[in-house]
């Protein structure tokens, strides 16, 4: 085998199929549309998740149960060792400073600050919901805890 095989007849960007355009194309008369039928009209789409007379998917997987998980809200979890990483002794933790240091990124509904790590310097932590080891940590080190909302 040559290496130039491997690449020979691939190109980068593929040509549009041009339809109606005489039997030579491929893709003249019917246009890849067949005869007849609903599918061979103009203005015809077929709903999602339609298999063409084969039973669909969504009926062929079992359903049951409930779950509630788009309703739920999404809560954003911050460790107590970033916050040590991150800030200075006496500075104040709230949305705006976390998205500054890059920790609040995305879309969320809460933050929540969790206990994993050591935390040894004085904060004033403003969120929205904090677990119990992390707000003991916080006040071991001198901080204080405000809940928003």
């Amino acid at each position: 085998m040559i290496i130039d095989d491997v690449h020979r007849g691939i190109t980068k960007n593929k040509k549009r199929k041009r339809l109606g355009r005489g039997p030579g194309s491929g893709h003249g008369k019917t246009s890849g549309r067949g005869h007849k039928g609903a599918g061979s009209r103009r203005g015809h789409s077929s709903r999602l998740g339609f298999a063409g007379g084969q039973m669909p998917l969504f009926r062929v997987v079992a359903k049951r149960g409930f779950n509630n998980n788009a309703f739920a809200d999404a809560v954003l979890g911050i460790n107590v060792s970033l916050l040590e990483e991150r800030f200075e002794n006496g500075d104040t933790v709230d949305l705006v400073t976390l998205r500054e240091k890059g920790l609040a990124k995305g879309r969320f509904d809460a933050v929540k600050i969790l206990g994993d790590g050591e935390l040894t310097k004085k904060l004033t932590v403003h969120a929205h919901r904090f677990s119990k080891g992390a707000e003991e940590k916080i006040q071991a080190a001198g901080g204080s805890v405000e809940r928003i909302g």
